[in-house]
């Protein structure tokens, strides 16, 4: 996600809510059956978050995992907690009151479609996809994808990043006051922090801007070195759990993670992002063997070194929209195709669609004022996130030799589609 998003949701908050009380007087806005879509494919996703090691080089990343169905399983908030919305209006640099109320006004009611905590669902060894959000974002805003991957099979764990660059996050510190209360009687909860665990306090992370003169692209470059070490370490986790290793979820959800022992094909593991984690997922490949291939979705490519794109190895597909691109940025892209073959490395492009295709704002935001904010292009948002979707699992069994039916999507892969074209259409450097 990029800066310019939060302007543009704090003006779209003011006309939507200008627009229903207008809609109310008989001049609709046509922001009926807005909401995230539900996943295509033949599992019941569940998801739980997982926080390992309270601290902030600690490990955090919501799971989407294949559920056992139930009837009334509860769905996650969109928006978790309501100090994002005011990490949205530091970002945005707005009144946090004011922001957090619009924000809750239009966001608050969405719901994600997957069961929370619900029963992992026992039916072999699932690949794994590790996933990396945008600047400005965090754990939850890539649900259309995330759930959709989870639904054909997948193990997802969608990473939030703490190197400044979500618009907010929090962690846990001692809290030593507690800790003297301890030793003089056996409960002493926290009055501040009622939802933190005994003896510890909740710290929270906003994005942290430029300062003035700042030049960034070392800000960018050592925060994408930071993301794909949390990508790491959230492999790390996931590999350990599948282990059968004790380990303390210290947000205490009720999901049981002790049933996720020898879940996952840890032989197929795939890094995925978006914008800044696009880049993420590059650094990611340089640094971790492990990861089989990757996908860069509309990848902001600046954050990387030089002389990252000779070490990269692995198949890598990139996924773009038909309004971000520039042509410099397509040139890093085409530096890692001279470092393997046409095979290995594919680019397609969806047409009608904006760098917000991806997050799931497109589908939360009414048709006309999320083509004027640019949150929509002319595409249908759900044609174009199918389009991803399939495309990314097309590539997935390509390269992971998966056992499905993905392959009835290759020629999504090449490009060969109404919506599609191959390569890009940026008018590129010679």
């Amino acid at each position: 996600m990029h800066g310019n998003l939060m302007h543009i949701l704090f003006n779209l908050s003011v006309d939507t809510i200008s627009s229903r009380v207008i809609g109310k007087m008989g001049n609709s806005n046509s922001c009926r059956n807005l909401g995230i879509p539900s996943a295509k494919g033949p599992n019941t996703v569940g998801c739980s978050d997982f926080m390992m090691d309270h601290t902030v080089g600690g490990v955090f990343f919501r799971l989407y995992y294949p559920c056992v169905a139930s009837e009334g399983a509860e769905r996650p908030d969109w928006i978790p907690r309501k100090e994002y919305l005011y990490g949205l209006a530091d970002f945005m640099k707005y009144n946090r009151t004011l922001s957090e109320r619009i924000f809750d006004y239009l966001f608050g009611r969405f719901k994600i479609p997957a069961d929370l905590d619900a029963p992992y669902k026992q039916n072999g060894k699932y690949p794994v996809i590790i996933f990396s959000h945008g600047l400005g974002a965090f754990r939850t805003l890539y649900s259309a994808i995330c759930v959709e991957l989870a639904s054909q099979g997948f193990i997802v764990a969608a990473v939030e990043h703490r190197d400044e660059s979500a618009s907010a996050t929090f962690f846990y510190e001692k809290n030593e006051d507690q800790e003297k209360k301890k030793a003089s009687c056996k409960s002493a909860p926290n009055p501040n922090n009622p939802k933190a665990p005994d003896g510890l306090v909740e710290r929270w992370m906003y994005y942290r801007s430029l300062k003035p003169g700042e030049t960034e692209f070392p800000l960018r470059n050592q925060q994408v070195k930071k993301r794909a070490d949390e990508c790491i370490a959230a492999l790390d986790k996931l590999i350990e759990i599948n282990s059968g290793k004790t380990m303390e979820n210290v947000l205490q959800t009720k999901f049981d993670w002790t049933t996720l022992e020898n879940s996952m094909d840890l032989c197929k593991i795939t890094v995925m992002g978006h914008s800044f984690g696009g880049a993420t997922v590059i650094e990611a490949l340089c640094k971790e063997v492990k990861f089989k291939c990757g996908i860069a979705l509309d990848s902001w490519m600046f954050p990387l070194d030089d002389e990252i794109y000779v070490r990269v190895k692995q198949p890598i597909f990139f996924i773009n929209s038909e309004k971000f691109q520039w042509a410099g940025n397509i040139m890093r892209m085409r530096k890692l195709e001279s470092s393997s073959t046409s095979m290995q490395r594919k680019m397609i492009t969806i047409m009608g669609t904006v760098h917000q295709s991806f997050p799931d704002f497109t589908f939360l935001t009414g048709s006309w004022i999320g083509k004027i904010l640019k949150l929509k292009g002319e595409l249908d948002p759900e044609v174009g996130i199918d389009l991803c979707n399939r495309a990314s699992l097309a590539f997935l069994q390509r390269h992971l030799g998966l056992d499905k039916d993905f392959n009835q999507w290759d020629h999504l892969i090449e490009g060969k589609d109404i919506n599609l074209i191959p390569g890009t259409n940026v008018t590129e450097i010679s």
